[in-house]
């Protein structure tokens, strides 16, 4: 975005998304949830959040367990999630986490992980049959990155205008936990997730942002 747009025009740009503030990763649940069996016993969400996809998975689940570093916005998912929904939220480390699932979502957490050590721990993490999907964040470093990246800025401030209606807007809770910027290339992470989870399949997407799915056999 930086070669194409000036400085000015960039200040300008940050100024009305932060005015206008929208969820880029809540922008993919839904499809998320399309990858996902229809029904399933057990579903695990690292990087919980706020609980937003937790609390989809539900539809998915019959039992969702959300797992987040961060006290207070774990306790901010607790607040928001409606009594006896079969979904529960624990402060703990991503990769600490047990047991087996037959469905793991890690959404805008990996690049916060040391990437192979958390790509091993949620291939054990799955049951037979179990499903992975991960939308994550890279760093743009080909010309398709920075072209992908140029076309989402114009989406990226029509769609926070739409969403909020044109009017103002607090940030949502989900975007309110800490934030880093990916290190990894595109290409970085295709070549290890091919090396860890053979058959996986992985595209750039809109938004700054990649998806990888894979399916243990």
């Amino acid at each position: 975005m930086t070669t194409i747009l000036t400085p000015r025009a960039i200040e300008a740009l940050g100024r009305f998304n932060d005015a206008h503030p929208w969820d880029h990763n809540a922008h993919y649940h839904r499809w998320i949830l399309r990858r996902l069996p229809r029904r399933c016993a057990r579903a695990l969400d690292v990087g919980s959040g706020s609980g937003d996809l937790a609390r989809a998975l539900t539809a998915r689940a019959a039992a969702v367990h959300g797992v987040d570093a961060d006290p207070r916005i774990v306790a901010r998912a607790r607040e928001l999630t409606p009594a006896g929904a079969p979904v529960t939220f624990a402060v703990g480390e991503a990769l600490a986490q047990e047991g087996t699932y037959e469905v793991v979502t890690c959404v805008a957490v990996l690049h916060h992980l040391p990437f192979a050590e958390a790509l091993r721990h949620f291939r054990e993490r799955l049951a037979p049959g179990g499903t992975l999907v991960v939308v994550g964040a890279y760093r743009a470093s080909t010309r398709g990155d920075h072209l992908l990246g140029a076309v989402a800025v114009p989406l990226n401030a029509a769609l926070g205008w739409i969403k909020n209606r044109g009017r103002t807007a607090p940030r949502p809770p989900s975007m309110t936990a800490p934030t880093r910027p990916a290190s990894m290339t595109f290409a970085e992470i295709a070549d290890g997730a091919a090396r860890l989870l053979p058959g996986a399949r992985l595209r750039r997407r809109l938004f700054w942002r990649y998806t990888l799915v894979w399916r243990r056999h």
